[in-house]
């Protein structure tokens, strides 16, 4: 594990669009964390639900390709999302997966989003299949970076 804050190894991925920072990334857990600010939002100055479903969606697929490794490729197949309390331009967040349950053919991964005092913003589900490929090295090369 790599507590130093890194972006996305490629630029133009949702992920660093976003400014998501991979914090945290090995097969049992993931930690990204983020600044609000104004790409986020929607026209009412809060964070854009479909901003909170990617940061879960992000998250739980990285997780679930470190667990599974070279034995192929995951892909989402749902993504369960509520949001609970609002987040605004400036705020810290954190995101954190941690799996529920890890198959043969699947995964679920619990989801939990929060702001820096704590507090429980977005909480959710997303479920993974297994499918046959091969996984692009730059993905395995950003994992063993971020595991020490």
């Amino acid at each position: 594990m790599n507590a130093e804050h890194s972006t996305a190894s490629q630029e133009k991925t949702l992920d660093a669009l976003l400014g998501f920072e991979w914090v945290e990334v090995t097969p049992d857990r993931v930690r990204v964390e983020w600044d609000v600010d104004t790409r986020h939002l929607q026209p009412f100055g809060i964070v854009h639900g479909g901003v909170h479903c990617a940061a879960h969606e992000t998250a739980a697929s990285v997780a679930a390709q470190a667990w599974l490794g070279e034995r192929g490729i995951v892909v989402g197949v749902n993504n369960s999302t509520d949001f609970l309390r609002q987040a605004r331009p400036g705020d810290r967040l954190t995101t954190i997966a941690a799996p529920i349950h890890r198959g043969r053919a699947s995964q679920l991964w619990r989801l939990e989003t929060t702001n820096a005092d704590g507090k429980l913003v977005a909480q959710g589900q997303v479920r993974l299949a297994h499918l046959d490929g091969a996984v692009p090295p730059e993905f395995l090369q950003f994992v063993r970076d971020r595991q020490g």
